[in-house]
C-alpha cells in the first residue's frame, strides 16, 4: 500500500526514530485562528508570515493569549466566528494581508477565510468547540467537509483542508506538502500527498515501536516537515 519495499521501509523507521518526533507543544484557542492558519499556511512562509499574521488578527480582536500548551484544557473560544463572519474582505485584510490563494485566478484569502466561517456557521458550528465536537458525528463531518471543500485554493489533494482538521484537533490527519515531501525524496521515495498520507499512516505503529511509546502521523509529519525545511 505504502509503495516502498520492506528495506526502504525500515530505512525511513530509523531515520524518523533518529528525529525523535514530539507531541504538539501549543495549539490555537479559536476556531478562527485555526482558519486563518490554514488558509494563509498554503504557499506562505510559515514562521514568517502566517503566525505573526495569526498573531496580529487575535490582537485586533482582543485575544490576548492565542495559543496555549497542549496540556492546557481549552476555555470558551475568545474569538467566535460570528465575531468575523459580517466583515467585508478587505476589512479583514487589513490586519492580515492581500495574498491570494493562488497566483492564477485566486481568490483573496482574506475571502477564503470568510466563505469557511460561512460554510461552518451554516451547519452550526459556531466555535472551537463546535468543530470538535464534528469529529464525533460522521454525518454531520462530512456535510461540513463537503463545503470547504468548494472554496477556492485548498492545494492538491485537500492540503488545506485536513491541515485545518489537524489543527482543530484531529492528529491522524497531517499536511504532506513540500518539506515532507522533500524529506521522502531526499531519503529516495518519490511520493505525492496521497502517498505521503499512506506512507506515514504505515510508519506510525512501527516509528512508534521504535521509540516504545506511541507516536501520531501529526507527530511524524511535523518531524519531517521540520527536517525538510532545514534541508
Amino acid at each position: 500500500m505504502h509503495g516502498v519495499d520492506a528495506a526502504k521501509f525500515d530505512a525511513l523507521v530509523k531515520a524518523i526514530v533518529t528525529l525523535d518526533p514530539q507531541p504538539r507543544e501549543r495549539r490555537w484557542v479559536s476556531l478562527s485562528l485555526c482558519i486563518a492558519d490554514a488558509v494563509w499556511s498554503i504557499g506562505a512562509h510559515y514562521d514568517n508570515v502566517v503566525v505573526p499574521l495569526v498573531r496580529r488578527l487575535a490582537t485586533k480582536f482582543g485575544v490576548e493569549q492565542p495559543t496555549i500548551p497542549m496540556s492546557e484544557p481549552l476555555g470558551p473560544d475568545p474569538l467566535p466566528l460570528a465575531e468575523l463572519a459580517d466583515l467585508s474582505v478587505e476589512e479583514l485584510i487589513s490586519p492580515t494581508n492581500r495574498q491570494n490563494t493562488s497566483t492564477r485566478g485566486g481568490i483573496r484569502k482574506a475571502d477564503a477565510v470568510l466563505r469557511h466561517i460561512h460554510a461552518f456557521r451554516s451547519h452550526g458550528v459556531g466555535d472551537l468547540g463546535d468543530a470538535i465536537a464534528l469529529f464525533g458525528d460522521d454525518e454531520r463531518f462530512a456535510a461540513v467537509n463537503a463545503d470547504l471543500r468548494k472554496i477556492p485554493g485548498e492545494g492538491a489533494h485537500a492540503v488545506r483542508r485536513d491541515y485545518l482538521w489537524m489543527l482543530i484537533g484531529q492528529d491522524d490527519l497531517i499536511k504532506p506538502d513540500r518539506m515532507v515531501l522533500r524529506w521522502f525524496r531526499l531519503h529516495e521515495v518519490t511520493v505525492d500527498p496521497v502517498g505521503a498520507r499512506d506512507l506515514i499512516a504505515a510508519l506510525v505503529p512501527a516509528v512508534s515501536a521504535g521509540l516504545e511509546c506511541p507516536v501520531t502521523a501529526w507527530e511524524i509529519d511535523h518531524a519531517l516537515w521540520n527536517a525538510g525545511r532545514g534541508m
